[in-house]
């Protein structure tokens, strides 16, 4: 773990327990463990810089030392001073949750001081929409000035919904493609979660026109980089679709937008649970976003009685 100047030997060391347990027990991608120790010691820093103010001697962070009423404030401190969005806010108050449940399992506090601490309540507001028009200038611009390859990864996001992580992680041996069905194995979804996604008759044409022009050999990356020729990176995919957003002049959009065209189109006919299976969601209510309606769709609404 790399070390932070702010704060006390002590706290980087209980953080460092706390990470390596995870490290040990709990199948977390390396970017979630920097992530979680890295708002640890946020808190430890914030804890330590309170209790050493004015004060003769220098304490250091302890989770024993910990209570609610701490806790509470640091989440008053992250919404009032440092004026963080909620979601932002309760990720931190997660993490901090987990933390002092390990601890007090493994007997280092007596009571989890996490425990009582709310989150902080969020209004869900479902993400924008792409329209059909915003698709069909999409599509035109990439079959226009695009390769085979990236004809394929935009038509396969647009008709899976998967994530770009899930995208760059594709294998040539995931790709099931039978006469009339096809599926695909998603090996690495979030929480590193195994699922199949069925595939329609749309993208199944695409991928089977993609694999001719490939020499696929089991775990072969399905789309490589052009550049260097291995597996195509998140980074790299991510500028991919900007360069055709761009030239299809499309703004506001990102490449997370082709995921929720995917679910709104879905959401519109699609029981909740299989929706939620195919997308890879653990809980109904994230899915919930797709049948909600957005900000503009309740801005309509309250325009039709209007007085002018």
């Amino acid at each position: 773990m790399s070390r932070s100047p702010s704060i006390s030997d002590q706290a980087e060391r209980w953080i460092d327990r706390f990470i390596d347990d995870l490290t040990t027990h709990d199948d977390l991608n390396p970017k979630t463990l920097r992530d979680y120790a890295g708002d640890l010691r946020l808190l430890a820093e914030w804890v330590e810089t309170g209790w050493n103010t004015h004060q003769e001697e220098d304490w250091d962070f302890h989770p024993a030392n910990i209570t609610t009423p701490t806790l509470t404030r640091y989440r008053e401190y992250m919404q009032n001073v440092r004026s963080l969005k909620p979601a932002t806010v309760n990720r931190r108050l997660v993490i901090i949750k987990r933390f002092f449940d390990w601890a007090a399992k493994q007997n280092i506090v007596a009571l989890n001081p996490a425990k009582p601490v709310k989150l902080v309540p969020v209004e869900r507001i479902s993400p924008r929409q792409m329209t059909d028009r915003e698709e069909a200038a999409l599509m035109a611009a990439v079959q226009r000035d695009g390769t085979i390859r990236d004809q394929t990864i935009l038509l396969l996001m647009l008709h899976t919904g998967l994530r770009t992580m899930e995208v760059c992680e594709l294998q040539c041996r995931d790709v099931i493609l039978g006469k009339r069905s096809g599926r695909l194995l998603v090996r690495s979804g979030k929480r590193n979660k195994q699922r199949e996604v069925p595939l329609n008759v749309t993208i199944r044409t695409s991928l089977e026109e993609y694999l001719a022009t490939l020499d696929p050999q089991g775990a072969a990356p399905l789309f490589r980089s052009e550049k260097t020729g291995g597996r195509l990176g998140e980074r790299a995919l991510r500028h991919l679709i900007q360069k055709y957003m761009r030239r299809a002049g499309l703004e506001g959009l990102s490449a997370h937008d082709l995921r929720h065209r995917f679910g709104y189109v879905m959401g519109e006919k699609t029981p909740l649970h299989r929706l939620a299976q195919i997308m890879g969601h653990d809980n109904l209510d994230t899915t919930m976003i797709y049948v909600q309606a957005t900000r503009s769709n309740r801005q309509a609404e309250v325009e039709k009685i209007a007085w002018q």
